[in-house]
């Protein structure tokens, strides 16, 4: 005789999946798909500030690469703001679009 554990038996048979459990799991995906904040050394920051300065001081187009844990945002503008006790700059994109971003967020700076 068959077990019914075993050969689509009576626990076999009934895989029902509850909502609250199928969200649960959704979450816990989303969340192993997080990476950490790469580890800049000390001249990589320097040339992300020096590119920040001379897009202020001569108003030149500057391509950043901000961190987000599930996916890097990569922003083209002009930088118009320092603010260093808060270390934010301001990047302006157009007319009305600007973002305010924090130094430590830049991956990545290019002229």
């Amino acid at each position: 005789m068959a077990s019914k554990l075993t050969a689509n038996g009576v626990y076999e048979g009934s895989r029902i999946i509850l909502p609250e459990h199928r969200e649960a799991y959704l979450a816990q995906e989303a969340l192993q798909r997080r990476r950490g904040k790469p580890v800049l050394d000390e001249q990589e920051m320097q040339h992300i500030e020096e590119a920040i300065f001379e897009s202020y001081q001569e108003c030149k187009s500057v391509t950043l690469t901000v961190f987000s844990p599930f996916d890097d945002e990569v922003l083209r503008g002009v930088v118009t703001s320092i603010d260093k006790p808060s270390r934010q700059i301001k990047l302006v994109r157009g007319e009305e679009d600007y973002s305010f971003i924090k130094i430590e967020e830049i991956i990545n700076a290019s002229i």
